[in-house]
């Protein structure tokens, strides 16, 4: 029985050197609003923007991660890492996970200690410019990080997106803040908005590095994935059954491997053709997915295809 020769999986030069843009902007956007937010802070000694702050700068920190990881990730396989360096997005993504459950602890204690000694928050409108600042920068990264994604489908830009997105709503929400306590006296919405968005980051830092671990342990693809290729799979007419299907991602890599059930009384090469088709069905399906198909004779104890 003969194997399909699987596919060399590689990361299209233009989707390269757009991840490698979005990393750039990233690290570039965190170093600004670091430097304008440290300043908007220490005039306004405002909780919340204590808490945007120290955002930022673990977004800067997890930014240059991801920097890295993106360059290792898009080595091309090797004699020692045949399956490629894709998991060095999901590690960065896992650090970030990281950094970002740690920001918010500290913001947190920083909140509740605002709740016992209660301060005013001066300068307030200076404060409110650099968030509105924040925000149009932010923004402009976030549109940007997003077409790389849909282009590339990288794991580790998508969580480094997913933090500036966070960034968004907090920024929004320190502005209120900022208003209510500045405007009107609300002294204690300082510390609440801030308690509030470690509760957002908590929450994020969860579903980033869940997805990490995921990819990190080879868990197979999603559902709706495994039932559009055994659908591929179903449409030639010459597949009897498939069984021992087997899926995986490794940063934006899949990798798919299944045994086919043929006729056994066609020639080997027939049988080797059917699955050089259905891998060039399922490459077609899924760009940059490598395949690899075993032919097996179809022994049925019915006279019903399976497919499983």
């Amino acid at each position: 029985m003969s194997v399909a020769a699987s596919s060399q999986t590689a990361v299209a030069p233009s989707s390269a050197r757009l991840m490698r843009w979005a990393t750039y902007a990233s690290v570039t956007t965190a170093c600004t609003l670091v430097a304008v937010k440290l300043v908007g802070w220490w005039l306004s000694d405002s909780v919340s923007l204590l808490s945007s702050l120290v955002d930022s700068l673990l977004d800067g920190a997890a930014s240059v991660v991801t920097l890295l990881a993106v360059r290792q990730a898009l080595v091309p396989a090797d004699t020692e890492h045949r399956f490629g360096h894709g998991k060095a997005e999901p590690l960065a993504a896992l650090g970030q996970a990281g950094l970002i459950m740690g920001s918010a602890i500290f913001v947190t204690i920083e909140a509740i200690n605002r709740f016992i000694t209660p301060k005013p928050v001066e300068y307030g409108s200076i404060a409110i410019g650099v968030m509105v600042f924040s925000i149009v920068l932010t923004f402009a990264l976030t549109r940007f990080q997003a077409f790389v994604v849909k282009r590339s489908g990288s794991i580790a830009i998508s969580a480094d997106s997913l933090h500036y997105t966070m960034d968004l709503l907090m920024n929004a929400a320190v502005i209120i803040a900022l208003l209510l306590a500045t405007q009107l006296g609300w002294i204690y919405a300082d510390p609440i908005v801030g308690l509030a968005v470690a509760i957002f980051i908590l929450r994020s830092a969860w579903k980033i590095g869940r997805g990490s671990y995921d990819m990190l342990m080879d868990r197979e693809l999603p559902e709706e994935e495994r039932e559009r290729i055994i659908a591929v799979i179903k449409e030639h007419p010459e597949v009897l059954g498939i069984h021992d299907l087997r899926t995986r991602a490794s940063g934006q890599n899949r990798f798919i491997q299944l045994h086919l059930e043929l006729d056994g009384g066609m020639t080997l090469y027939r049988a080797h053709a059917i699955a050089d088709t259905v891998e060039a069905e399922l490459e077609a399906l899924f760009p940059g997915t490598d395949v690899i198909i075993h032919q097996d004779p179809y022994v049925a104890p019915d006279e019903t295809p399976t497919y499983r």
